[in-house]
């Protein structure tokens, strides 16, 4: 699968947020090392704190289905009607990539058709991982 038509999943998975608070919506897809993708998108709540981001939801069904190794994440996110140009993972987002993934994990923020690729390291470079229990 190529960078582009990662983003071109993301920005499908962006069409069916449910984000009528901010109206901002955001759409992820998640490719395994298995070669499977995972989308996910944004689902808000009026309490706000059980929102949940398009990253976690994308990576929560995928280690739901078993899966735990990934190779990339494409994410696509702006005001309805409009593709920001650069949508980042919330710090919550980047904690949990950080748990499954590697510090050279790719990223990819844009939209389909203008995407620049970032690392994990370079997005999150202070991570918490689950080294410090051991």
């Amino acid at each position: 699968m190529t960078d582009k038509e990662l983003m071109e999943l993301a920005q499908k998975a962006r069409g069916k947020s449910y984000s009528p608070y901010s109206h901002f919506r955001v759409g992820a897809a998640l490719l395994t090392k298995s070669g499977k993708v995972y989308t996910g998108c944004n689902i808000e709540n009026a309490a706000f704190t059980p929102t949940i981001c398009a990253e976690r939801t994308a990576i929560f069904k995928a280690v739901s289905e078993g899966e735990k190794e990934f190779e990339a994440l494409a994410i696509v996110g702006g005001r309805e009607g409009e593709t920001a140009a650069f949508t980042a993972p919330c710090g919550v987002c980047r904690q949990v990539i950080a748990e499954f993934c590697p510090k050279d994990f790719k990223i990819l923020l844009g939209d389909p058709d203008q995407f620049r690729s970032y690392t994990l390291a370079a997005l999150f470079p202070y991570s918490f991982s689950g080294n410090e229990f051991n």
